[in-house]
């Protein structure tokens, strides 16, 4: 059995992503390079990992616990080649970082774990918050970077960012539920059954911004901000919901079942990502929490496309001393 770390890299793309089209287009690939590795990846495996449908591609049971694994390894891999570049052991001082809710409970901890490992003489200074008071403590020096829903950003000038990884939006619901039946969904389906709204990080007003853009509305049964509570509605019947990957799982707290679904249309994905102050010249901890991030969900470490700011790369900065 023969696997590549880019068969992993294009497959981790698809399954993110959820169209082959779109993966290619962030790999700079074509969609057939894609498709092969992916197929490659599969037969070397002996698992079907993806399924395709009329809109896009979906993770099997089997891919979506290989997908984990996959993101691991090449975090890991990712890992490595930076500690090849740069001493963390000379990286010191303290870092203050912003966070909103759904940052702080389904993505950051992980990587927090393994920069605290890396960097032991950085000492990171939490501040959890919403998105619009964090966006006024970078602007006015409070914080030093924030890790939050990008996508929620309007461009604001004091603010830079960049994104670190999508998380695709899929509509969540009980295995017996009667949309569970059909093979093709949209939100004109969606829209004649119960929906279980969350209201936290701007969720409410993200949600409504894609109804509106299809000429429908949801028939909302209940707001919440807590993400067990729409989890345990969803499972037990009670009605839908459409909700991102990252914070997906298949089980509520009280053991019942949760089933996704893709949708026909184009649902914005989930972006998380790294902000910090135009102006503001970043620190060395601030550059290297920055790198380990870029290098965790990416596997690199220069300069992203969608970048706000031209500030150089800890790593380059330490390659050149």
């Amino acid at each position: 059995m023969s696997i590549s770390l880019k068969q992993m890299r294009y497959f981790v793309a698809a399954a993110e992503t959820g169209r082959i089209g779109q993966a290619a287009v962030e790999l700079n690939v074509s969609q057939s390079a894609v498709t092969a590795a992916i197929q490659q990846l599969e037969g070397g495996l002996g698992l079907k990992l993806l399924d395709r449908t009329p809109v896009g591609v979906s993770v099997t049971l089997e891919g979506g616990r290989f997908l984990q694994q996959a993101r691991d390894i090449l975090a890991a891999v990712a890992e490595a080649t930076r500690r090849s570049r740069v001493s963390p052991l000379e990286v010191d001082g303290s870092l203050r970082v912003g966070v909103t809710y759904t940052v702080a409970g389904y993505f950051l901890p992980r990587h927090l774990m393994r920069f605290a490992a890396t960097f032991p003489h950085v000492a990171i200074d939490l501040f959890e918050a919403p998105r619009t008071v964090i966006e006024q403590a970078l602007a006015d020096g409070a914080l030093d970077m924030a890790v939050l829903l990008v996508s929620n950003l309007r461009g604001s000038a004091p603010i830079a960012f960049e994104t670190l990884t999508r998380s695709r939006r899929r509509l969540w619901l009980a295995p017996g539920h009667a949309l569970a039946r059909l093979d093709r969904l949209g939100l004109a389906d969606v829209a004649g059954h119960p929906y279980v709204m969350l209201t936290v990080d701007e969720a409410k007003s993200t949600t409504l911004r894609y109804w509106d853009a299809a000429g429908a509305a949801p028939n909302v049964l209940f707001r919440t901000s807590s993400v067990e509570a729409v989890r345990s509605m969803v499972a037990g019947g009670m009605g839908v919901t459409i909700l991102s990957d990252m914070v997906y799982r298949p089980w509520s707290l009280d053991g019942q079942r949760i089933e996704t679904r893709l949708l026909r249309e184009d649902i914005p994905t989930m972006d998380v990502g790294l902000a910090w102050a135009r102006d503001a010249a970043l620190t060395l901890p601030a550059e290297a929490f920055r790198d380990f991030l870029r290098f965790a969900l990416t596997g690199v470490g220069h300069q992203r496309p969608d970048e706000r700011s031209m500030q150089p790369s800890i790593l380059s900065m330490t390659a050149a001393s």
